[in-house]
């Protein structure tokens, strides 16, 4: 059974990385609108939770279950795509 903690920071990381890629809320809007997303930074923001997701990986690497295993590879190989792009 996944744990959801961990779920919640997969989650976490790859909303956040999302966001400074465009993926706006409320938040990345009011923080877009004062300047604080500048194409940069976000791009250092999910270049930075792509290495965390990436990290997580190897450090947890055969003590997940199939759903940690596979939403973290899921959430790796999505912001893999978009920031190729």
């Amino acid at each position: 059974m996944a744990n959801p903690e961990f779920v919640g920071l997969v989650h976490m990381l790859q909303a956040t990385a999302e966001a400074a890629l465009g993926d706006l809320n409320a938040a990345t809007s009011s923080a877009a609108r004062d300047g604080l997303l500048t194409d940069d930074r976000a791009r250092q923001t999910a270049d930075r939770s792509l290495k965390l997701l990436t990290m997580l990986a190897e450090k947890t690497r055969g003590n997940l279950d199939f759903t940690e295993a596979d939403l973290l590879t899921g959430a790796i190989g999505s912001l893999r795509a978009r920031l190729d792009n």
